[in-house]
């Protein structure tokens, strides 16, 4: 077993080495903060303070100040590149083991800490991606967290041969948002008779108002209806028990158009996905900071499906931290898979591993566990304006870089999207082509074991 010595055990510094020790390396360890243990301690030994502990031989990283405050304050990162990875607080010591504080970097990562400073809000009050020392340094694209810890893994194993790690191995999970379950069919009398006349006011393409009449006589298919081919997809795939959807459950509006939480059709719509996959609610637009409306939401997909909700994504990825966490716990969502940007794909916290969020404010480790995601379907249609081709290009560069960290590939698509009608047409080949990408890496990657 690994000792780890700190000089004092704050919440920062336990839920870091928890962290990276649990969940990232998946070693056996203990803390302590008495030198005496620490020295007299016959097994692997690591020790994270400023100075090395005397008279015993041990793998010291050595601490910046971050880990032992309680403040929150403009940070000094200083980037500089280590072993082909930036690196971040840098440390200057003969006996350190790395030259930087990887705990400290892991937990500016993780912590969100960057959105509790003063920062610039997109139009929809989000935190933007070009606000990210990610981004502006060029790492978003790189799991530098899980490839910190890794770092650690081998100066560790370097150091005690017989120190076991459990493997990790490549996951994929895919998941699906239910902004709109229908283009045409089941919006009431009144939606409907607005659409066809806007279709006149418009002059829509008259190809697209014999298209909506159609379905709307049950002579085609609504275009948005696109469950069963997801679900067939799945079972040709082998990620069925990692496909979740999450349902928008909000009240109409502006920014919120899903179906109605009345309608039969939808309502067993939604019974016969939670039969063949997990289920989740698409917190809608205002959610995130209207514990009222949370709760509203939760409770309409609860009825539907006669289980607890456990899982969330906010709708337009709109939540500020740790105020819309905080409102999740209350309703006791203990599991959110908003960790993402809009804008941009790649690795909002640094990592590709679900982690335990850690709130600032409170200085406390919190029982929600934030699913971090890599990509989504209108990052790259709507706000890159990319092709399918080069999207996809884009998704096997992280596939790749997740399973070289041994991590879990989250991505978003939507089931409209997946049409392979309007303006989408050409992205169903997207989609097909990731599962069958993500399959065939799973399938390359070495059998699990143990590291030693």
């Amino acid at each position: 077993m690994l000792l780890i010595y700190v000089p004092k055990l704050t919440n920062r510094a336990g839920y870091t080495i928890n962290v990276v020790m649990r969940d990232l390396l998946q070693t056996d360890f203990a803390i302590t903060t008495d030198p005496k243990a620490f020295r007299d301690h016959e097994g692997p030994r690591l020790c994270y303070a400023p100075k090395p502990v005397e008279g015993c031989e041990a793998v010291f990283v050595k601490a910046a100040k971050l880990l032992f405050e309680t403040t929150i304050e403009e940070q000094q990162c200083h980037p500089f590149s280590h072993e082909g990875t930036v690196a971040l607080f840098p440390v200057f010591g003969r006996d350190a083991a790395l030259p930087f504080d990887l705990f400290a970097a892991i937990f500016y990562m993780l912590s969100r800490y960057e959105e509790y400073l003063p920062h610039r809000k997109d139009e929809h009050g989000r935190f933007m991606a070009t606000e990210s020392l990610a981004y502006r340094e060029g790492f978003l694209q790189s799991a530098v967290v899980d490839r910190w810890a890794l770092m650690l893994r081998d100066i560790l194993s370097h150091r005690y041969p017989g120190l076991a790690f459990r493997s990790r191995s490549f996951m994929f999970e895919q998941t699906v948002d239910i902004d709109a379950a229908y283009c045409y069919l089941h919006k009431g009398t009144f939606r409907t008779v607005m659409g066809i006349l806007r279709d006149g006011i418009h002059r829509r393409d008259p190809e697209e108002v014999r298209h909506r009449l159609r379905v709307l006589l049950k002579k085609e298919e609504d275009p948005f209806d696109t469950f069963d081919y997801i679900l067939d997809l799945s079972q040709k795939y082998p990620y069925r028990s990692n496909l979740i959807f999450f349902a928008l459950m909000g009240d109409y509006g502006i920014y919120d158009k899903p179906a109605s939480p009345h309608c039969s059709e939808f309502r067993q719509l939604l019974q016969h996905l939670g039969d063949y996959a997990k289920m989740g609610v698409h917190g809608s637009y205002y959610s995130a900071e209207e514990p009222s409306r949370l709760e509203r939401e939760v409770g309409r997909l609860a009825d539907i499906l006669h289980r607890s909700i456990v899982r969330n994504r906010f709708h337009f990825l709109r939540f500020n931290l740790p105020y819309a966490y905080r409102n999740l716990l209350q309703q006791n969502i203990l599991h959110d898979y908003s960790m993402g940007f809009a804008e941009v794909p790649g690795f909002r916290c640094g990592t590709c591993t679900p982690v335990p969020f850690f709130d600032l404010n409170s200085d406390q480790e919190s029982p929600l566990l934030m699913h971090p995601f890599m990509a989504m379907d209108t990052t790259f249609h709507t706000h890159m304006k990319v092709s399918p081709a080069e999207a996809s290009a884009q998704l096997h560069n992280l596939v790749d870089e997740v399973r070289g960290v041994e991590g879990t590939f989250c991505c978003i698509f939507h089931n409209q999207n997946l049409s392979d009608d309007f303006d989408w047409k050409g992205w169903r080949a997207v989609y097909e082509d990731l599962l069958e990408y993500a399959t065939r890496q799973q399938n390359q990657q070495p059998a699990s074991g143990i590291h030693d």
